[in-house]
């Protein structure tokens, strides 16, 4: 199953007390803290039981919303959520949580409201429907239906339309800010990428100018990059062509925007759009190009550090690798879990860019070099594109499968249909750029053929 970048609840939640652009404090209580309190405040605890349920799943999903979009980190402010009614929904600092309130949350603080099709928390606009009125729910008409019979589900489909699901057991984490912490540049790869990609592809739909990405497979190339940049010109950005934080936030504010994820009526976010290429957790009992592309990684680090032990490039996560992981972990500062996550993987890339940036001119004799740290795709040129054409055309000659390409020093759809033949050949994932698992292939097939039948 591929794994979905699907919204987690918060373990806590950060509230502005005030209009956002007022100089009021900011408070960060327990997430399933601030729903009791905004109930106690929005809604009488005197209600039938259904209105309450009813009117707290759209409480939930309304500041779900807020922190899955990002609506105000993505605008440059320092909290999720203001308590300010005009702007979203009433939080007393100091107010009173009612007991059935309370116990209600408890039971369904990580449940949500969902348009069927779309992974997105519903922004479920609310008023009290009476001195206010809106597009949204009405928090005393809930009474009434309630009154009725209506279970909360009917309730919600009253208000909010008969295509609504409601999202049971969302997991519960730690919601750190979306911008991956260094700027995404030409070469990188991952799920990171993948986001901006899919962003891009849709603000083009609305701004034009922003060439199309024609792959949205997590690999940063020169089509990522000159729409990256072409962003940047049009939104008055630094037109470097890499994703820094500035650039992150307004990529994800215009996507919003053009999608208006936080309008009652939404474009949503699909499967498709929030599935990731990318596996965001190995672990013992994994296989598979991801638990490959790691065991490279630790196999290289170990043949110049003395502290750990090679393992065999199998694609299969059993006890070395995980003993291996442990060992890297232990020597970066990392808790030793023997479980990838996304520090340690961070870790285990500069680790490997460090090491083969140190090695000195010439050390790979006549065989292959070792993967350059970054993948490479149509597009590119450089040395490292010389080297990957060299070691093709090599292999060109011996495998029909394969076309032999000229050795240029620009990556183009010669090259990249020598790439995916290649990737066809050896049952390795086709997509036509090289990443390590096909440059290490690549490269001892090149080393093989060499060493048996020379250059």
């Amino acid at each position: 199953m591929p794994e979905i970048n699907a919204p987690v609840i918060p373990q806590n939640i950060t509230v502005h007390l005030g209009a956002p652009d007022s100089p009021a404090e900011n408070v960060t209580v327990p997430f399933d803290y601030y729903i009791k309190n905004v109930a106690s405040n929005e809604i009488y605890p005197t209600w039938p039981e259904n209105a309450l349920r009813a009117n707290i799943y759209a409480i939930i999903s309304y500041a779900l919303n807020r922190i899955y979009t990002e609506w105000y980190r993505s605008r440059g402010y320092d909290f999720d959520i203001t308590n300010t009614t005009a702007f979203d929904q009433a939080f007393n600092k100091d107010g009173e949580v009612f007991d059935n309130i309370s116990l209600i949350v408890d039971e369904i603080f990580n449940d949500y409201i969902a348009r069927q099709g779309n992974i997105e928390p519903l922004f479920a606009q609310f008023c009290n429907g009476t001195t206010s009125t809106c597009a949204g729910l009405s928090q005393w008409g809930t009474v009434s239906l309630a009154n009725e019979g209506l279970i909360p589900y009917a309730i919600l489909q009253r208000y909010y339309g008969e295509d609504i699901n409601i999202v049971n057991d969302a997991p519960v984490s730690e919601v750190d800010e979306s911008y991956p912490g260094a700027p995404l540049v030409l070469g990188d790869s991952g799920n990171n990428v993948k986001t901006i990609q899919v962003q891009l592809n849709r603000i083009g739909q609305n701004y034009p100018a922003i060439p199309r990405i024609a792959r949205t497979d997590g690999v940063f190339g020169i089509d990522t990059q000159e729409a990256v940049r072409k962003f940047q010109e049009i939104f008055n950005l630094s037109q470097t062509g890499s994703v820094d934080k500035s650039t992150w936030y307004k990529i994800k504010q215009y996507y919003v925007g053009v999608k208006s994820l936080s309008d009652l009526v939404s474009e949503g976010v699909s499967l498709e759009e929030a599935t990731l290429p990318f596996s965001t957790r190995l672990s013992q009992g994994m296989q598979g190009i991801a638990v490959r592309t790691l065991q490279y990684y630790l196999n290289i680090l170990a043949y110049f550090n003395p502290n750990l032990n090679p393992l065999p490039l199998d694609g299969v996560f059993g006890p070395e690798t995980t003993q291996a992981v442990r060992d890297f972990q232990g020597l970066y500062g990392l808790t030793q879990t023997g479980v990838v996550t996304s520090p340690t993987w961070i870790n285990l890339q500069n680790a490997y860019r460090e090491t083969v940036s140190a090695l000195p001119a010439g050390y790979e004799g006549t065989r292959a070099k070792l993967y350059p740290g970054y993948f490479l795709s149509e597009g590119m040129s450089g040395s490292d594109v010389t080297n990957l054409q060299t070691y093709l055309a090599r292999i060109g000659r011996s495998y029909a499968q394969v076309p032999e390409i000229p050795v240029t020093g620009y990556f183009g759809s010669q090259t990249r249909a020598a790439v995916e033949a290649f990737q066809s050949l050896f049952g390795l994932p086709v997509n036509g750029a090289v990443g390590p698992v096909t440059w290490n292939t690549i490269a001892n097939q090149y080393n093989f053929l060499v060493e048996t039948e020379g250059v």
